[in-house]
């Protein structure tokens, strides 16, 4: 098997994976705990249910939106 990286865009910065890599797999490289984002996955929001079973795609375009506690 050859191993691909792919280019994808997340928050407007050009990023590479893994070809064949999960969305849940991507949040953990770039460091960021998937428990606390929301996601817009090629212009549309991503529902947590179908996280695992995403597979990122060459030129998918994600906006990674962090949930920030307060008061």
């Amino acid at each position: 098997m050859i191993n691909t990286t792919i280019n994808l865009t997340v928050n407007g910065q050009d990023q590479q994976c893994p070809a064949e890599t999960l969305l849940p797999d991507l949040l953990l490289q770039l460091k960021m705990n998937p428990q606390l984002v929301a996601i817009e996955y090629n212009g549309e929001i991503l529902h947590r249910q179908f996280w695992p079973k995403t597979v990122i795609q060459e030129g998918d375009r994600l906006e990674v939106v962090t949930i920030v506690g307060g008061g």
